[in-house]
């Protein structure tokens, strides 16, 4: 049963980091601390940019998780690390690797998640954008938009 209920906390850890993510995006990288996030926003190629502090802030509350988890034998702990470390591994495969391309592989991944997906963070990265502050979540009418495009492509066939 404890191992059912440490997989929960994983999953919902997960889940409740894209929250986070979509809230700090559009609350405090589009708000106070804009002088660290909009170098993000300038494409030019550069592999370290200064909204990489980000990662760092986010990488903090899952270190401290885990290590007291392990320290102090508490799984509950431990399992809400590792969810906040899953999403952020996640988010580095996605954002940073696949979308921008960060470090060039995965080019070849596609799917209609991906692309709808892709097409909203690529969206938000418009100049004055103020939507799609979601980072592995898009707002529903792009997958609407990617599932219609195949629909078609089969009634034309």
């Amino acid at each position: 049963m404890e191992l059912a209920i440490n997989i929960l906390i994983v999953i919902a850890a997960f889940f409740f980091m894209e929250f986070m993510a979509w809230f700090t995006h559009k609350y405090v990288m589009h708000g106070f601390l804009w002088v660290l996030h909009k170098d993000h926003h300038i494409r030019d190629g550069r592999k370290i940019e200064w909204n990489d502090v980000f990662a760092v802030i986010f990488a903090i509350p899952s270190i401290l998780f885990i290590y007291f988890g392990v320290m102090g034998g508490n799984t509950y702990l431990l399992s809400l690390g590792l969810g906040i470390f899953l999403y952020g591994l996640a988010y580095f495969l996605f954002h940073d690797v696949y979308v921008h391309q960060r470090i060039p592989i995965l080019k070849k991944l596609s799917n209609r998640y991906l692309r709808a997906t892709v097409k909203a963070h690529l969206e938000h990265h418009t100049p004055h954008a103020n939507h799609n502050f979601g980072f592995l979540i898009a707002p529903l009418r792009y997958y609407i938009e990617e599932y219609s495009k195949k629909v078609a492509a089969r009634k034309n066939n």
